[in-house]
């Protein structure tokens, strides 16, 4: 058996420290029903820091305090390695983009493990508090300013509505039209106008949507169908 500069104690130290901060952001994303959870995310912390600890073991000399190889390389390859896993949780839905922000949170669950396991407790524990601020408080404070959104609005009609009719509708409500659709089905007597919408709007943005149902609805215009969906 080859000799270990650290102790056992220490060991265990480093890597349950790391098992516990991954764990605490990776319980983050589970309560949020993400694919990556409280267990993707404590694996790859703790894996990180065994790689580092691996590091620090291969370019130790038997005394310990002595390196002849740079302790960085093996831990260099994780931070390339952890691109693929964190690629993997990014899912592409029509236009919308999910899975950046736990794609992020692997990245630095993965730092926070190789800090844990060189031997900075303090810096890994400090890392996990601003992620975890980052991720929980930061999620309530969006909602307080408005910011853009994109959403389309896809409505279906008597053939003799006019699309200009549902296009000022909608400029009433401030609703900026980014493009516009418009499919008629003469068997069918039916027009169906496909709307991309940009809005500023501050809060839940779903909500507007009831205000344009409602609207809708009161228009005297021949409504057959409405969707809304996200861009």
């Amino acid at each position: 058996m080859l000799p270990m500069p650290l102790e056992i104690g220490e060991i265990v130290l480093r890597l349950g420290l790391a098992a516990v901060l991954g764990g605490l952001i990776g319980l983050e994303r589970d309560i949020h029903g993400r694919a990556a959870g409280l267990r993707t995310h404590l694996l790859v912390s703790l894996g990180s820091a065994v790689f580092m600890l691996l590091s620090i073991f291969v370019a130790a000399t038997a005394q310990g305090d002595t390196y002849t190889a740079d302790p960085g390389r093996i831990a260099a390859q994780v931070i390339a390695g952890i691109g693929f896993l964190g690629a993997g949780v990014i899912i592409k839905e029509r236009a919308t983009v999910r899975g950046l922000t736990t794609s992020a949170c692997l990245w630095l669950v993965a730092a926070v493990g190789m800090t844990a396991g060189a031997g900075y407790p303090l810096v890994s524990v400090i890392t996990t508090a601003f992620a975890l601020v980052g991720l929980i408080v930061l999620k309530s404070f969006e909602r307080l300013y408005p910011k853009d959104f994109y959403r389309t609005l896809e409505v279906t009609t008597g053939i003799g509505t006019s699309a200009s009719e549902v296009i000022s509708l909608l400029k009433s409500q401030n609703l900026a039209i980014l493009s516009c659709g418009i499919t008629r089905d003469y068997v069918a007597g039916t027009a169906r106008i496909t709307l991309g919408l940009r809005f500023f709007h501050k809060g839940v943005t779903d909500k507007r949507s009831h205000a344009i149902f409602e609207m809708l609805e009161k228009s005297g215009l021949e409504i057959r169908r409405v969707e809304w969906r996200r861009t």
